[in-house]
């Protein structure tokens, strides 16, 4: 397991990159109700960012090989995101609902939005393995043992 300074960084910038599509909507629509005192929520964003995912996700499956850890979970959640997103893209523009010819009353309409919180389940997923495969590369600073004395 090579847990050196390169599969590191990596893992912490694979990390970042994976999760700021999933933080940058929360961020501004707090940022939105602090400086307007309303409430905008952006949920397309993390599809918006899909390639900042993506990078992250390949960053990730890197440094998961170099490690031998957490590479089932990120690269499943990786490839599931991605289904998902060009899935949704394709089907929004095969029904119509991305030029408009659909409304919203159309029960693809249903389909579309639940593929997207799959997908956005599927890029929290991708983050959470980050975050595992970053603690299994660092170790523990604290110890549950106790000292001998």
């Amino acid at each position: 397991m090579k847990k050196n300074w390169f599969t590191k960084q990596l893992a912490v910038a694979g990390t970042i990159l994976a999760g700021l599509p999933i933080a940058a909507p929360i961020i501004f629509a707090i940022l939105s109700l602090v400086m307007d005192g309303r409430f905008r929520f952006d949920y397309l964003m993390p599809a918006e960012l899909f390639f900042l995912s993506l990078g992250g996700g390949a960053l990730l499956i890197w440094a998961a090989i170099r490690a031998h850890s957490r590479l089932k979970m990120i690269a499943w959640s990786l490839g599931v995101g991605i289904v998902l997103f060009f899935g949704s893209q394709g089907l929004a523009m095969i029904t119509g609902l991305a030029d408009g010819r659909v409304g919203e009353e159309s029960p693809w309409f249903i389909v579309l939005i639940s593929m997207l919180i799959l997908f956005i389940l599927a890029m929290v997923s991708l983050f959470i393995g980050g975050v595992l495969l970053c603690k299994c590369i660092y170790p523990s600073r604290i110890s549950s043992e106790p000292k001998p004395e």
